[in-house]
């Protein structure tokens, strides 16, 4: 017997109950139900018999004011290809497909195909999240630029190293792929982003590798840039550079197929760019870094004289 049938079958034996009885009052309190439901049962059963007593949905099936069925594929692609929380995938839809949904709306409609959770392979490289570090961020650009490096593993036995360089105040980004691990490739690396990024770099940190030693710390010297190490087993005071790492690994390496370091850098460059230009950035409201960056410029034009003798020159 199905669920429907035990339903129409309790409900015809409650109104035989209140017909044999003639007592509506003792009926309901028998079966625990109100007199308004009794009623109700009574007066569909007369209008439809046995089909009015099927239980109904207690709104439409379709409201008006449910997600369209073409928004809710692209929330449902952008969650599980990219793996994006609903305010993400909020701002990337208004911002690149002039479509307007609210967080609560992407949560509802993840909630309805049971995606409120990311996957448990996600939640196993994301479950340091759940610790709540404060990270404080510095208002000038190139005051404090963190740098660090992903280790990188494709079929193959093939290793490769993502040299990774994360501005504090702006989040902009600067990534390198090196074959080799040392503090040569780590020189190197931080003559690139000193190309790439559009302001003076004044301070560079770094956890206590053997990339970051002495040779690397003397180059910057040579350039004029101050070198702090970070406490030993402190990954969270390079909090955002590791915090990327994540995103690099939710939103790039998982959709990428190795297929050769001539490829990966192509794809890595664009990845960048895409990174600062055109990525809606949580910490940011939404705006990109670029964005960021670029008020930030035009913001700098009085320095208060507490932090004349502290700030770097920044370029317009």
């Amino acid at each position: 017997m199905t669920q429907e049938e035990r339903d129409i079958r309790r409900k015809i034996k409650v109104l035989e109950h209140a017909c044999s009885s003639g007592n509506v009052s003792k009926t309901c309190r028998y079966f625990g139900i109100s007199r308004e439901t009794y009623y109700c049962w009574r007066r569909r059963y007369q209008q439809y018999g046995e089909k009015g007593l099927v239980n109904r949905r207690p709104g439409p099936r379709n409201p008006p004011w449910r997600t369209a069925p073409e928004i809710e594929k692209k929330v449902l692609h952008l969650r599980r290809t990219y793996h994006f929380g609903a305010q993400r995938i909020a701002w990337f839809l208004q911002r690149y497909h002039g479509v307007e949904i609210s967080e609560g709306g992407v949560r509802g409609t993840l909630t309805r195909h049971g995606l409120q959770r990311l996957p448990s392979t996600v939640n196993k490289r994301t479950i340091m999240a759940k610790q709540v570090v404060k990270r404080y961020q510095k208002q000038v650009p190139g005051h404090h630029v963190q740098i660090d490096v992903k280790f990188l593993s494709f079929p193959g036995s093939i290793k490769r190293y993502q040299y990774t360089a994360v501005d504090d105040a702006t989040r902009v980004r600067a990534l390198k792929v090196y074959q080799r691990h040392t503090q040569a490739n780590a020189i190197k690396f931080v003559d690139y982003i000193q190309a790439q990024f559009p302001f003076r770099i004044r301070m560079i940190r770094t956890d206590n590798g053997h990339e970051f030693q002495a040779q690397f710390h003397w180059h910057l010297k040579d350039l004029g840039i101050d070198h702090v190490y970070i406490k030993p087993h402190s990954p969270r005071l390079n909090g955002k550079v590791e915090r990327s790492h994540r995103t690099d690994e939710a939103e790039f390496y998982q959709l990428l197929e190795y297929k050769g370091d001539v490829d990966l850098e192509e794809r890595l460059s664009e990845w960048q760019q895409y990174y600062n230009l055109h990525r809606p950035h949580t910490a940011h409201g939404g705006r990109t870094p670029f964005e960021v960056l670029h008020e930030k410029l035009k913001g700098q034009t009085h320095v208060p004289q507490s932090e004349a003798k502290q700030q770097p020159e920044i370029p317009t």
